[in-house]
């Protein structure tokens, strides 16, 4: 990505955030000059000069991204060599963005939104098998796909000098494949990519594969719940391929604090005078709203779940378990347990594992999440390949 890009990303989106900004504070004046029970405009806005005042503030937003908009584009053109640096600081800034606004950024063709890719070493994978041959030389026949979490990026599975993929690929010879994604959109929308990309991934696959693994941390675990059944649904064949599904802090029955913001939301839009700055509280992403309940329905049937939570009592059945958990994630709900029969995900307790005195980012770099890793998806009887798995790529 280039450095004008870049820049018209930032330069619309600022336009985007004026128009909005200008949209509150007409809201905002519009309520307070007409008080509850008073007779006023219902759609927020005002009218005469001030309203004037307010369409004029948006119009010339609008004006002024366009005309940046259109004359970056054209510098792009003349200067298509001027590269943005491709950093991992840079990386990290744009999942964060697109975390917190991804799905504004992708429905407003804003340049900064994440396209969902597989990449190796920061760097997107070709998916047609002669190409991936030549990128990956040393594909080996067991595959592990990992999927980052909420405001993160694929290179963040590198943490405190530890990565989960690259130490499965030294200790158990498997080749590692990340995901990245625009962590803002639907889990849904994800999901739905995700089941495509996947498949193009395992047909593109340069031998024969023995073993399919998905790994993912806290949201990357629901997208990859999402992709394989919205794969199933589809009649796709890549989930009767996958052999295991490892969670790593995955809210599966939803984040507290995504409630606590949709309290907000709902205390602020209770107030009269207050009302419309639950906008305010409502510039949250589809993804980050999405992890307010995580994801109705079973586990994918087919392969194996594992899932290991972390949290940061050091002593079992604390309130810090039940409630705080890993700091963002419950206990029970990274486990998959339910008060409700229903929504129980019924996880074998030996495929469950609990980390201690541990935080949900520490998971990525976690010793004891390491080792666990490595009895889980190491050669032993009870984890040998299903039978269909060992069929080779078409």
């Amino acid at each position: 990505m280039s450095i004008t890009t870049d820049l018209r990303g930032a330069l619309r989106l600022a336009a985007d955030g004026t128009i909005g900004l200008a949209s509150l504070v007409e809201a905002l004046h519009q309520r307070i000059a007409s008080p509850p029970g008073v007779k006023g405009a219902a759609d927020g806005r005002t009218s005469g000069i001030t309203g004037f005042v307010y369409r004029s503030v948006r119009g010339a937003a609008r004006a002024v991204g366009v005309v940046a908009d259109g004359s970056l584009a054209l510098l792009q053109q003349l200067r298509p060599a001027a590269a943005a640096p491709d950093s991992p600081g840079r990386d990290a800034a744009i999942a964060a963005l697109n975390g917190v606004l991804g799905d504004h950024l992708a429905d407003s063709g804003n340049p900064l939104a994440t396209p969902m890719t597989l990449r190796v070493d920061g760097q997107a994978l070709p998916l047609a098998r002669a190409a991936l041959a030549e990128r990956l030389p040393s594909a080996g026949p067991q595959l592990v796909v990992l999927m980052h979490g909420l405001c993160m990026n694929d290179r963040l599975w590198q943490r405190r000098g530890h990565d989960h993929g690259a130490m499965l690929a030294r200790e158990l010879g498997v080749t590692p494949v990340y995901l990245h994604y625009n962590s803002g959109r639907a889990i849904a929308d994800n999901g739905r990519e995700l089941a495509g990309l996947m498949q193009r991934l395992l047909d593109a696959w340069p031998v024969p594969l023995e073993r399919v693994v998905l790994l993912g941390h806290s949201m990357g675990g629901l997208v990859a719940r999402s992709a394989l059944q919205q794969a199933a649904d589809a009649g796709l064949a890549w989930p009767q391929r996958v052999d295991d599904l490892v969670f790593l802090g995955t809210p599966h029955h939803g984040a507290p604090l995504e409630r606590a913001g949709h309290g907000l939301d709902v205390l602020l839009a209770a107030t009269p005078y207050a009302a419309p700055l639950a906008r305010l509280g409502r510039i949250r992403s589809a993804g980050i709203t999405d992890l307010r309940h995580g994801l109705q329905g079973p586990l994918p049937r087919g392969p194996r779940c594992w899932t290991i939570a972390a949290t940061l009592s050091r002593q079992a059945g604390g309130l810090r378990d039940h409630v705080v958990g890993d700091g963002l994630v419950p206990l029970n709900s990274a486990l998959g347990r339910h008060t409700a029969r229903e929504r129980a995900l019924r996880i074998p307790r030996s495929r469950q594992f609990v980390v201690r005195d541990t935080g949900h980012l520490d998971l990525l770099s976690s010793p004891e999440v390491a080792a666990r890793l490595l009895q889980w998806l190491g050669p032993s009887p009870q984890n040998a390949p299903h039978p269909d798995s060992a069929a080779p790529a078409a």
